[in-house]
């Protein structure tokens, strides 16, 4: 299969696993060992979730196409161009590389937020599934205001005391060894969002509509991320009413974090039946 040409010119591969329905995961599919798997593993993250994901939609009946597009931006850094029109354009690209025409997306976090911008700017998907981003009341300000932080301690400017040790689920301490193109595009991107008129946008969707977050999903940040607080739960639930009014299915993962309810065993009976049922009507 062919990569997907960004909108930098920039390519990412591209694979597909499975038959049925389309689903584009915006996913690394690679096993992840060694270090750098035990230190995702000791903040709460799975290093292979991507791959279990994909071979969880697979096996219930769908063709899903991954690109590590996150991975991408680690290793290409888009400083300057990563907005939300660049990004709705890189993951058509993707699709358009497998050659699917129409398509479910899910992504999670700041790529669910993605995929909101996608569905603003096609008509080609079938349904959106967003995990860890409300599509009311999303946390844009506030993590404006922590990429902008985490961008300025990439450049130096950092409070954290020197020969700190890093320690799992504490933002204060947590090393920041990233370059500052790769921070800058962040910004970048949250920069585009600022203007963002969120329910004018929700009445233009078409597609079938998810919501889903861990009912404890707010991430609290101390003054070396200029004290911000990202609330995702709580506006979830503020909102439930409307956006189920406006079409959207709207669940919660119990006791669950941003962290804990990103992993395949929280999302895969969440999105696997909702994913079946859109497919039947459609």
């Amino acid at each position: 299969m062919p990569p997907a040409r960004l909108h930098d010119g920039a390519t990412v591969e591209v694979t597909t696993t499975g038959a049925g329905p389309t689903v584009l995961v915006p996913a690394r599919t690679e096993v992840v060992t060694g270090p750098a798997a035990e230190q995702m593993r000791a903040w709460g993250a799975d290093p292979n979730l991507g791959r279990t994901l994909v071979t969880g939609l697979a096996d219930a009946g769908f063709r899903v196409v991954a690109a590590d597009y996150e991975g991408h931006l680690a290793a290409h850094p888009k400083p300057d161009t990563l907005t939300a029109t660049t990004v709705a354009a890189d993951l058509l690209a993707i699709a358009d590389a497998a050659g699917a025409d129409r398509f479910a997306y899910y992504g999670y976090s700041w790529l669910a937020l993605a995929g909101l911008q996608l569905a603003l700017r096609t008509d080609r998907l079938t349904a959106l599934a967003m995990g860890g981003f409300p599509p009311l009341a999303g946390p844009y300000p506030a993590m404006l205001a922590v990429t902008r932080a985490t961008h300025r301690i990439a450049l130096g400017d950092d409070a954290r005391p020197p020969g700190a040790q890093a320690r799992p689920g504490d933002w204060e301490s947590v090393e920041v060894a990233l370059d500052p193109e790769q921070t800058r595009q962040y910004v970048t991107l949250y920069e585009s969002l600022r203007d963002f008129d969120e329910r004018a946008a929700l009445d233009r969707l078409t597609a079938a509509r998810l919501v889903f977050a861990g009912e404890r999903d707010t991430i609290s940040y101390g003054p070396r991320w200029d004290d911000a607080r990202v609330v995702i739960a709580d506006a979830l639930l503020r909102h439930r009413e409307e956006l189920e009014a406006r079409g959207w299915t709207v669940t919660t993962v119990p006791d669950a974090d941003h962290m804990a309810a990103m992993q395949a065993e929280a999302v895969l009976p969440i999105l696997i039946p909702w994913l079946n049922t859109t497919t039947a009507q459609r």
